[in-house]
Order: structure tokens, then sequence, then C-alpha cells
């Protein structure tokens, strides 16, 4: 069954030409499209959407309050949201992150980068840029992080392999790099992972690198731990 896509853009324009890229393809489709938020809100209730794409200015409620509301929702669990932006720099995209976004992508993108980021989110991973992600999130916290940060209590139950292995999401790396960094198999790498998401209630890898950041076990400007 193709995954089932709603776009959600103000721009008729930007809506048909990605429209006509992902209905080329065989294994995804689009099944309905929103002018703005609140659209986008009710058509991911009625149109059993898999994955929403998502601009983030949009009028009577902005992607990122829409992108809160479908991913604060339990009945819409299976949901994924991927974030359309024009800059890379955007610091909304991070506040998409933090409510729930899995990603995001640049206007610009190349259909095939499209298509497949698509399948990626839809497969219930993260969407990342490592240099793009850290640079946002990383300017975005040290701006807006108060003196004394916060740290979940849930962090204290991670192991320290999870904690290990969560500063190294932060700081961009995939599975395939901490498993070789760490000699480890790509499948023990993705299952410490997904526990560690299980633990902090994190629906992906965005949002574990979003708390790495809040928590301040990742600061902006670190380097990549020694190993």
């Amino acid at each position: 069954m193709p995954i089932r896509v709603l776009l959600a853009d103000d721009q008729a324009l930007i809506r048909a030409g990605f429209k006509m890229i992902i209905d080329a393809d065989p294994d995804v489709e689009v099944v309905a499209e929103a002018s703005d938020g609140r659209e986008a809100v009710d058509l991911a209730h009625t149109a059993r959407i898999d994955v929403v794409l998502m601009d983030i200015r949009m009028p009577n409620l902005d992607g990122i309050e829409a992108t809160r509301r479908i991913c604060a929702d339990d009945r819409l669990a299976g949901v994924r949201v991927l974030v359309l932006t024009t800059f890379d720099n955007d610091e909304n995209v991070v506040l998409a992150l933090q409510a729930g976004a899995s990603g995001f992508l640049g206007k610009n993108v190349h259909p095939a980068e499209l298509v497949n980021a698509i399948r990626v989110v839809a497969a219930g991973d993260a969407l990342l840029s490592p240099k793009a992600t850290r640079g946002l999130i990383g300017a975005f916290v040290s701006r807006t992080r108060p003196a004394v940060t916060t740290r979940p209590p849930t962090l204290d139950l991670l192991t320290d392999r999870e904690k290990e292995l969560m500063i190294l999401v932060a700081h961009g790396l995939s599975n395939d790099d901490i498993a070789q960094r760490l000699h480890l198999s790509p499948l023990t790498v993705k299952t410490h992972v997904n526990r560690t998401m299980s633990k902090l209630a994190a629906r992906d890898r965005a949002q574990l690198v979003v708390i790495a950041y809040q928590s301040g076990m990742v600061l902006p400007g670190d380097a990549l731990p020694a190993h």
C-alpha cells in the first residue's frame, strides 16, 4: 500500500509541484492538501495520513502549532510530520522539532530526496541533516536556554551506554557511524537507541537531539567525544 501524504502549504503552486513529484512514484501518493495549519490538523484526522509535509508559515494556524497538535494527539500516533522550510537556518524548524516533527527539508529539495525523505519518516525514523541540525539546535538553545539547565528526571533511567549513544546521536551520527565508532553491530546500536527513545518518551531521533541539547548533555560547540 502506498504511503499516504498530506501536503500542507498555503501556496497552491508549491503544492502542485510537490504533488507531481510524489505521485510520480508508485510507493507514495498525495491523498489530501491543506492551505493552512487548521485544515492540516483536520485532514490528519479524517484522511488516514501517514506523513504530513508541513510548511511553517501558514495563515490561521502556523505549521509549528499544527505540528504540535498532530504529534500530541494519541489518535494520530502513527502520523509523522516532515517540515518544509525555505532556509536551512530557520529557527522555526527547531520549534517544529520540539513540537514533534520528525525532520525537515528545504523547499529546493531534489525530487528523489523528497520521496526518500517521505519513506524515511514513514518508517519511523528521523530525517536530520547532521550539520544543519546541530547548527540549528545549538544556536537556538544557546540563546534560549535558562542559566540553570533543567535535567529531566527520566535521564537517570538511561544506562551509561544509552547516554553515550544519545550524545553521539545529538552530534548527528547515524546508527552505522555509531556502530563503527564503538565497534558494535548496527542492530545493537538501533536497539539501544530505541530503548533510549522509549525511556525518554521521544518519538524519534529528532526528539533525542532536542532533549540532549535542552538538558545540557550536549552544549553548542562541543566537539565529538573522544573514543
